[in-house]
This record gives C-alpha cells, sequence and structure tokens, in this order.
C-alpha cells in the first residue's frame, strides 16, 4: 500500500484524484489522505512515518523544517502537483529525497487565461460588468483598442508561451521574444527574438511565461518598466516573483503603463486559494493594487480548467506510482535546474 500525504487539498483536487485513482485500479493499493492545510513548517507534524509520499501544491512551503521532519519520518518522495519548485529549499534537501513534478498539464489553459485577461484590460470588460449590474449603460471612458497587427512580447516560449504566440498570432499580432533558448521553429513561424530590453521598448502587450529563477526574479522592475510604452499592458500568468511589485505600483501611479492583468502575486502564498471574505486584508501591497481600476487580479486560476486538474492528477499519481513500484523517476526535478 502506497500512502500518500496530500496537503493544500481542495474539493476540485479530491474529485480529480479520487477520479484517477479508480483509473488506476485496486492493485496498485493507493491510498490518499487529504489535508486542507497548506505544508509547512507550522503543519510538518502532520508527517509521520505512516507515510511514503508528500504531495505538495505551489504555496506550500517546503522549507527546512519541513524537510527534516521528510527525512526524520523517511518519506520516500516528495510529489509535487505543479510545474514551479522554487517554494523547496533543494539545499537542505540535499538529494536525499527525489522531487518530481507536473511539467506542463495544460498550456493551452493557462495561454487562454492569459488572453482573458489582455481582452480584459483591453476592453474593460471589468468595469463595463459592474456598470451595467448598476444600471449605467454609458460607454464613456470603455476605449479599447485593436490586437490586430499590435506588437506582443512573449518573455519565456516554453510550452505555455508557444501556446501563447500561437493564439496572438492568430489575431494577427506581431510577436516578439525573449528566451535564452530560442526556438528555430517559431522563427520559422515569424517570431524574433531580441533582449529584454527591446521587448520592453517595443512591446504594445508584455506577456510572462518564463519559470522563476535567481536570472528571471524581478525581471519587469523599475527599469525595465520605465522602458515600456506607456500603452503597454503587462500581463503574468507565471510566477509573482518575475515582477517586483513595488515597481508595479509605482508604475501604475505614475500612469507609466496602460495595465496589469495578474493571475500571480510575489507574496500570494498568505493568500491565494483561501476565502478572506470576512477578514480585512493586511498585505498593503496587494491592496493598493485592487484599488487600480486598470488592474485585474485573479487568484492563480489559469491552470484551472477540467483538463488541467486531470493531467496533474494523472501524472502526479503515474509518478509516484512509477518509483514506489518500479523505482523509475519521471518528471524528477534535477540539481541542474535549480543551480
Amino acid at each position: 500500500m502506497i500512502r500518500i500525504a496530500f496537503f493544500d487539498s481542495k474539493n476540485y483536487d479530491i474529485n480529480a484524484f479520487d477520479s484517477e485513482l479508480q483509473q488506476l485500479g485496486p492493485e496498485q493499493e493507493v491510498q490518499i489522505v487529504y489535508y486542507e492545510a497548506k505544508l509547512s513548517s507550522k503543519t510538518a507534524n502532520i508527517i509521520t512515518e505512516d507515510f511514503d509520499v508528500i504531495c505538495s501544491f505551489v504555496n506550500d512551503k517546503i522549507d527546512d523544517e519541513v524537510i527534516q521532519a521528510m527525512k526524520r519520518c523517511k518519506i520516500k518522495l516528495l510529489a509535487l502537483r505543479c510545474a514551479g519548485f522554487n517554494h523547496v529549499d533543494f539545499s537542505s534537501l540535499k538529494n536525499s529525497i527525489p522531487v518530481v513534478r507536473v511539467p506542463a498539464y495544460s498550456p493551452n489553459a493557462v495561454a487562454e487565461h492569459a488572453l482573458s485577461l489582455m481582452c480584459a484590460l483591453n476592453r474593460k470588460i471589468h468595469r463595463a460588468y459592474h456598470r451595467v449590474r448598476d444600471g449605467n449603460f454609458s460607454i464613456q471612458g470603455l476605449v479599447g483598442f485593436d490586437f490586430y497587427r499590435k506588437t506582443a512580447g512573449i518573455i519565456g516560449t516554453g510550452k505555455i508561451g508557444r501556446a501563447m504566440i500561437s493564439i496572438l498570432q492568430g489575431l494577427g499580432m506581431e510577436i516578439l521574444a525573449c528566451d535564452p533558448f530560442p526556438s528555430p521553429e517559431l522563427e520559422e513561424q515569424g517570431v524574433r527574438y531580441c533582449r529584454v530590453e527591446e521587448l520592453c521598448q517595443k512591446s504594445d502587450i508584455i506577456s510572462l511565461h518564463c519559470p522563476l529563477t535567481p536570472e528571471t526574479k524581478y525581471i519587469i522592475n523599475y527599469d525595465t518598466l520605465a522602458l515600456m510604452k506607456r500603452n503597454v499592458t503587462l500581463i503574468n500568468t507565471s510566477r509573482g516573483g518575475l515582477i517586483n511589485t513595488q515597481d508595479l505600483i509605482y508604475a501604475l501611479k505614475k500612469d507609466r503603463i496602460n495595465g496589469a492583468g495578474l493571475d500571480v502575486y510575489e507574496e500570494e502564498e498568505a493568500v491565494f486559494f483561501e476565502d478572506h471574505s470576512l477578514e480585512n486584508l493586511k498585505d498593503e501591497q496587494l491592496l493598493r493594487l485592487m484599488s487600480f481600476n486598470n488592474v485585474v487580479l485573479t487568484a492563480h486560476q489559469a491552470f484551472l480548467t477540467k483538463e488541467a486538474l486531470s493531467e496533474i492528477a494523472h501524472t502526479t499519481l503515474h509518478n509516484i506510482v512509477s518509483y514506489i513500484h518500479k523505482g523509475e523517476l519521471h518528471n524528477q526535478v534535477l540539481p541542474d535546474q535549480f543551480g
């Protein structure tokens, strides 16, 4: 029997994983214990020797205290049910417990959500919705622009970035891209790679689709924001730490950019995925972002489609069963991926 401690569980997680367990069949002997709590040093006591595998999500904090608890309890595998892994302290792991992840669950889901943020900001959908709900049918101040023949800057041309490029080329947009590994295939399709400075200067829309690494942390900052056109729209469905929030707030206050569509936030782990509607939020930067009428903020839901949830469950359980039963590591996070 493989026993899995599953942290930060929501109803949609439970439904997707229970459905996948049925597909696995009873012969695999997998049992999942679902915990609503996020995994952190405060909840590390939940980990016991009864478990073989820890399954965590993007806003769990796998720090040294958690890792020491995993080692004491002889946990065999850390299974991330997400693509990102910057929330794991690999220096503390020191290759003692293998880590696997879900490298791609639905690139189209994330790209389509990025497009939704673009459209909402451009055509002021969020503002129009509230006006009509209040009986105000004026269209003053709701002027947008055609995407056709505008320039989109895509930072990161992995699977999600490529899906986004395909969508935007379908809208007739010119594409600039920035990635340490340019794709000859994309270049043949008319994508032009350039440095991030040129991309910021020439793009009408900038969409972030790169991982959070020491090289990309705060890639959007005071200097790169200062290079952008005043009518630029900034979209981030990747990682909150790609944007320096204080610098973004300054740019928004000074009307240096047209607007921002954000599905992620650099301090989101304290807020996102939970209902805080009966509380006063204490995060002043988040409150300031929410105060701008040219900011559309969603709570890290870009991945949230039926297809993506199914793929997350399938890949995660495949990763776990393959390792525990066969000693095979699929989708392992390797040392050279995090330096």
